[in-house]
């Protein structure tokens, strides 16, 4: 047999690979698990869109390859919401590209631009498919620690000359996961104006604009004039509409970029299911109601989790956005051993910092995926253990 390729035997191995057997062997041994490490949340999406692809999947017509245009109602449906949530215009068929879930669009764009000794300036830490997407390719990773006294924003300015001359990317992510941290209107406006001296295309993951707190309204990047001649961003409908498992997403802005996203994944793959395509334009009809009050379930949550932990002793940000709590600690641990021992001696399931890049080394991550009474059982069974 053939060894594996360089780049894939160096790939970082997932931390708490593990987990789904312990977490199995714990259930089976009748331990009451409390999961709080993937982000999938625990409410059931729109109506309208469970009755959309329910109807769909009896019509022959969804049941065909969708190809990379897909269905061009969607595609204007996005374009709409876009204008109406964040007051920009995007052409739904030249500047649109709907997408399997945003994590395979995120890792295909290193695609088009990227050649072994180029290079990509992504946060650490951060979400796997901006590394992954970069490594798998050969070119550079070029990591920008994120850092609680800067508010979690990435700093530009730290990234060494020499890496920044064989940059092309630059990979936002705000609201981010998984410190929470949040960009304003003129960090924004900043990071694109370092884009265009730099000759930088600036991808933002915006997957967390509508999970916000407080009366907090996170921007895109797009809103900004000239935004579209430097910058894509993607959305999904996995966290807004708690359709994880639906996997559809889309990508906007740049249209040379989205165009040849679109060419590189007609060689990956044949486009996201029309049935499910349909269920997002009911999702996207239904964004005025159900967006909010979904936002206010985990805001309740966040305010009860941040209390809980602070109460077991822990030092607790509380976040404007996200699914998530970025805890420190406390004990100096490394992140993927607390994880492990937290999980045999108390049956909560938590997620290692390191597990989004070394600069995660040292925190572990709480998802609001959970009623509000579970994750105050799961502070007190953390407290306990430690």
């Amino acid at each position: 047999m053939p060894k594996f390729s360089k780049q894939f035997s160096t790939l970082p191995p997932y931390a708490l690979a593990d987990v789904p057997k312990i977490k199995a062997e714990l259930i089976e041994r009748g331990v009451d698990v409390i999961d709080l490490g993937a982000g999938d949340a625990d409410q059931m999406p729109p109506p309208q869109a469970i009755a959309a692809i329910q109807a769909a999947v009896t019509e022959e017509r969804y049941s065909r390859y969708p190809f990379q245009r897909g269905l061009p109602e969607f595609r204007k449906k996005v374009a709409e919401w876009m204008k109406v949530r964040f007051g920009f215009e995007v052409d739904p068929f030249e500047e649109v590209l709907p997408l399997i879930g945003t994590k395979e669009g995120i890792a295909h764009l290193p695609l088009i631009y990227l050649d072994p000794g180029d290079a990509a300036i992504i946060p650490d830490p951060g979400y796997y498919p901006y590394f992954g997407g970069t490594h798998m390719l050969g070119a550079d990773v070029v990591q920008v620690p994120l850092r609680r006294e800067k508010g979690y924003l990435l700093d530009w300015s730290e990234v060494p000359a020499d890496k920044l001359r064989k940059a092309k990317l630059l990979y936002l992510n705000y609201p981010n996961n998984p410190t929470g941290g949040v960009a304003t209107e003129e960090y924004l406006r900043e990071a694109l104006e370092f884009c265009r001296q730099h000759g930088l295309l600036l991808v933002h993951d915006n997957a967390y604009s509508e999970i916000a707190f407080d009366g907090y309204r996170p921007p895109s990047v797009l809103q900004f004039e000239g935004a579209k001649e430097i910058a894509v961003e993607y959305q999904s409908l996995s966290k807004t509409f708690n359709m994880t498992g639906w996997r559809i997403g889309w990508v906007a802005g740049h249209k040379e970029t989205v165009q040849a996203l679109s060419k590189v994944k007609t060689y990956y793959d044949t486009g996201v299911f029309l049935a499910c395509q349909a269920a997002g334009v009911a999702a996207l009809d239904a964004w005025s109601e159900f967006a909010p009050k979904n936002a206010a379930i985990f805001e309740k949550r966040r305010d009860a989790a941040v209390e809980a932990f602070r109460e077991a002793g822990f030092e607790v940000d509380k976040p404007k956005a996200t699914l998530y709590l970025w805890i420190p600690i406390p004990s100096g641990e490394p992140s993927v051993e607390f994880a492990r021992r937290i999980l045999l001696e108390s049956g909560v399931v938590l997620f290692p910092g390191v597990g989004m890049g070394e600069g995660g080394e040292g925190f572990f991550r709480v998802a609001l995926t959970q009623p509000a009474e579970r994750l105050e059982e799961a502070a007190k069974r953390v407290a306990k253990v430690l």
